[in-house]
Order: C-alpha cells, then structure tokens, then sequence
C-alpha cells in the first residue's frame, strides 16, 4: 500500500444506544460458553497477578487511602483545578477547549482535524473518545480514525464494541483474533501474513507491521490521557506497547480529548497513582511506558496541541454527595476482572462503553436512568464487596450502587410496587393496625402459600422460601414472658 493511498476503517458493531436491558442482554451472554470460557481464563489471571503484585507492598493501604483523598480533594476543588490547568497548558504553548457534552466535543475536534487539512488520524486508545463516539463521528465526516493500540484495533477490525476497560478484546480468543486478522487487514492497509499462527509473537507483529505504515504517514493524533496536572499542565498517557508513544510525538498536531475528572493538583500527586494504577491493572510494579507532555515545542513532538476537557455528565454526578466517589476512578480494571456478575456476562451486556461494577455506576450518573439499559445496570449486581476490596482509591461501588437502585425506584417503579409501599408506610405508622395485622397473619398461617401469586411476585419467590410464620407476634411472645 502506498503512502498517498487513503481507505476507510471498518466500522463497528451495533451502537450501544438501543441495546437491550441488561436482564436481557446478559442471558444472551451466559449461554455463550466460547465467551464465558475467555473471560474466566483471563480475568482469573488478571487478577492472581495483581494480588501478588499487590502483597509486594507493605504500604498498600497508605497508597489506597492517599488515592482517595487526592482525588476527594480535586473533585470538591474542581473548578479551581481546572482553570489552574488550563493557564498552565496555555502557558506552555497549548490550546484549551471546553466541551460540554459529547456532540460538542466531537464538533471540536472535528473542526481541528479539518483545519489541518487532512483525512486521516491515528489515534491512542482512549474511553472519552469511545464514550462521545468520536469515530463514528469522524467517518461520517470522512475522516479515517486508526486505533493503534493493540486490543483497539482486534476491536476496530472485527467490527466490534469494547467489552473491557483495559483489555477491550478479551472475549476474543487468539484463534478468533488471527482469523479477524487474515479477514480484515488487507480490507484497510497492510494485510496480515500468509499462514499466520495463533501465537501473541506472530499475532503482535502482524499488527505492528499493520500499524507502522500508519504511525509514520500520520499528520494528526488523537489521545486520551490518564492524569492531567494542573500545576505545570502536563498529561499523562499510561500503556504497555509503544503505540502511545508513536501517536503522541510524531504526528504535528495532537488534540487529546479527557474527562474533566482526570485532573489532578501537583507532580508529587502522581507518585501515588503510578505505584497503584499499574499493580492494579496490568499487575506490573511499573507501566512499561509513561509518556508525558506538556504544550508545545520547537525542537520535538507536535507542533500543534489541543486539549479538549469534556464534562459529558461529569458536573451532574459531581453534585451527587454519594455517586460522586465514581468520578475518583482510574480506569485500571480491578473491579471486573473479581466481579462475577462480570465474568458471567461480559461487557456488551452492560449498553455502556464503562462495562463492569464501575460502569454499573458511572454510565447512570453520566447518561441518566431514562433508557431501559441505564436504569438496569445499579442492579446489575450481587453486592458482594469483591470491588471494593480491590478499588485503589476505595470507590465504594455496592454503596453508590444501591443508592442509585433508590433513585432508579424515585423515578417512578411499578404502580403496584409504589402502592405497595406506601400502604407499607400507613401500616407502620399507625401501631395498633400493625399489631391487628400480625395477629391474623399468625392465626391463618396454615392457609398461607408456599409461593406469591401473580406473575411479578412468582418469578421473584421461585428461587427463595417465604419465612414461616410464628405461631404468634412477637410483641404477644414478649408481653407473656417478660411481662
């Protein structure tokens, strides 16, 4: 393939925006054995590595908690943090924009690329611009978005979603991954070699071959990034393949689109963040590659750099005093790879680019619990604990996650539930009802059933016993014994 050649990326699978519940969507999921099969290999690798790496650190829960407060301190700050930021990114020779929501973003960057004058981008992956839908955006637009990383582009090829925050692909198996591959390389660039193997050697340098011609035509990179600093405004890009590192020095312009969260106050906040982001997600002592950059310069990098904060639902949450703790994730996986709603279902069952316990509570706050999907996912869940355990800034997901089931069942549940409820709250306010109820609840017990009636009730008591009814109230028990 020429350097003057120009093609057009697949694009991907179904839109999230219309998926089905996720009742639904993950019973479809747990038939799958091929897709259970990869996500239980995986995750119970992923996070047997990370407990070990974990165990290396005697200050594990110093780093945990200073998470925490870091973040808790910025997000009460924000606003301060962010201007902070954007005078320092101006300063160094960068251009600050402010987006909204994600249609406005994906407008800005769209005009960005356009000014250049070119049709192409390669881009570092990024969950802003997964979440905005940049790249669908941008082929509609007829510019080609190339994701380099390397799960991104087993995605992007296979006409596919994300189902992972940190490895998007791993329901896909390697049989699976070279077969996209021998199909789908040659469609856009390099094709993949004859006989290619299932092996990760011969499967990564088939994408690295892929890639190369891309990373070295590219005029324009698109980033995410990890941490911004709003001391000096630096960003920061974690990633385990190089990829980042191509897209953010050689291309002349670089815009990176990041969530407004993402700030944090000083250098020496990072400190804390790099021991635990890796162990916890990749379960390495150190990312193999920390790229950072700030502004502009003449001698090296992009000439040009945009940074494009997004809010996208981010100021909504932030005045949720309990779901707010969502906005203090880092991205790093943890709470999937130990969930086993997760690992039964995947991500595709979550309608969210955030799948997992995290997305079960930042997806609602950030997109609301209008559709049938976003008012599913705070009960997509068993409370179990496992991903608070493991959260390094200690989100408190089952607290945020029954919070959110309170505000789901505010916004209007089943009539019969509300009058339910409510004649529930007259009953217990009004004590000598309440005494005359128990009464003859225990004095009919023997024609009491086994199973609810109706088809709501039935469905919810065929895999739980009703308790048994005393023979009396406890308050009679109590006033002939104690009394």
């Amino acid at each position: 393939m020429s350097g003057d050649e120009r093609t057009t990326p697949p694009g991907p699978g179904p839109a999230f925006v219309g998926m089905p519940a996720f009742p639904e969507a993950a019973r479809k999921a747990v038939g799958d054995a091929t897709l259970r099969a990869n996500l239980r290999h995986a995750t119970h690798t992923i996070r047997d590595k990370r407990a070990r790496a974990v165990a290396e650190l005697d200050d594990w829960a110093a780093l945990r908690e200073a998470g925490k407060r870091i973040k808790d301190e910025t997000l009460r700050h924000l606003d301060t943090y962010l201007l902070r930021l954007e005078e320092a990114v101006t300063a160094a020779g960068g251009t600050v924009h402010w987006a909204e929501d994600a249609a406005e973003a994906n407008r800005i960057v769209t005009g960005l690329v356009r000014a250049t004058g070119e049709r192409e981008v390669v881009k570092v992956k990024s969950m802003a611009t997964q979440e905005t839908g940049l790249n669908e955006h941008l082929e509609a637009e007829g510019i080609a978005a190339y994701e380099t990383d390397l799960a991104e582009l087993i995605v992007q090829l296979g006409r596919d979603r994300p189902s992972h925050i940190l490895v998007p692909a791993i329901h896909r198996n390697r049989g699976e991954i070279r077969d996209i591959f021998l199909e789908e390389m040659g469609s856009w660039g390099r094709p993949a070699p004859e006989g290619l193997a299932d092996s990760p050697a011969e499967l990564a340098e088939a994408a690295r071959l892929h890639l190369r011609e891309k990373f070295l035509r590219a005029k324009v990179g698109i980033s995410g990034a990890n941490f911004m600093v709003a001391e000096t405004g630096t960003l920061v890009v974690v990633e385990s393949e190089g990829n980042g590192r191509m897209c953010l020095t050689l291309p002349e312009t670089l815009i990176s689109v990041v969530g407004i969260e993402k700030v944090v106050p000083t250098w020496r906040d990072l400190e804390v963040f790099l021991q635990t982001l890796p162990r916890s997600s990749t379960a390495e002592r150190m990312n193999p590659y920390t790229s950072m950059w700030t502004g502009t310069t003449d001698d090296d990098g992009p000439r040009s750099f945009h940074l494009v904060l997004l809010d996208n639902g981010r100021t909504t949450a932030l005045a949720d005093e309990v779901g707010r703790q969502a906005l203090r994730c880092i991205r790093c996986s943890a709470c999937l790879n130990v969930c086993p709603v997760y690992e039964r279902a995947g991500g595709h069952a979550y309608g969210s680019v955030y799948p997992g316990p995290i997305g079960a509570i930042l997806t609602p706050q950030l997109r609301g619990t209008a559709s049938g999907v976003d008012a599913s996912l705070p009960y997509a869940s068993s409370l179990c604990g496992a991903c608070y355990e493991v959260c390094p800034v200690a989100i408190d997901i089952p607290e945020v996650l029954v919070h959110l089931r309170g505000k789901v069942a505010e916004r209007g549940g089943h009539r019969l539930e509300r009058a339910a409820v409510k004649a529930s709250a007259w009953v217990l306010d009004h004590p000598g009802v309440l005494a005359a109820g128990e009464r003859l609840a225990s004095r009919t017990r023997a024609l009491h059933p086994r199973r609810a009636p109706g088809p709501g009730i039935r469905r919810w008591t065929e895999s739980r016993d009703l308790p048994e009814m005393p023979a009396e109230p406890f308050r009679d028990w109590w006033r002939k014994n104690h009394t």
